[in-house]
């Protein structure tokens, strides 16, 4: 059994999946810090300086101490109930921005790409036949 996880687990595809995963999480990783520390703070201050992090409803009171939270973090401390739309509105951003970035990776991918010559297929017997009868044919 060990043997066969080994042969599973070294084959070429499996190999390229688990290197594709690690760099797709370390490019999330930076793409969410760049969200977070870049994208959002420049968002705020040009609607107001919101910080949407900090963006939430509080649907229910918390039993350690009532409201107004400061932040998310004081109202799950106190074990409010909250609505985070900031950090859903945070999530969208980091999508749009890795999608696009995969979009371009993409098309410079593709550009890239040479287009192959297009081989044609040799003819089949029955052309072959026939291309010789015509010959045959035209010299009468």
């Amino acid at each position: 059994m060990f043997k066969e996880f080994k042969e599973f687990a070294m084959r070429g595809n499996v190999v390229d999946m688990a290197v594709g995963v690690i760099i797709g999480l370390s490019f999330g990783a930076i793409v969410s810090s760049f969200v977070a520390d870049v994208m959002m703070p420049v968002i705020g201050l040009g609607i107001g300086g919101i910080d949407f992090s900090n963006r939430f409803l509080v649907l229910k009171e918390g039993a350690a101490a009532a409201g107004p939270y400061a932040s998310v973090a004081a109202a799950k401390a106190a074990g409010a109930t909250t609505l985070n739309y900031g950090l859903f509105i945070n999530t969208i951003v980091n999508f749009l921005i890795v999608a696009f970035a995969l979009f371009l990776v993409v098309k410079a991918m593709n550009a890239t790409r040479r287009p192959q010559p297009v081989v044609a297929a040799p003819p089949s017997n029955e052309e072959v036949l026939l291309t010789q009868i015509r010959d045959l044919l035209a010299r009468r």
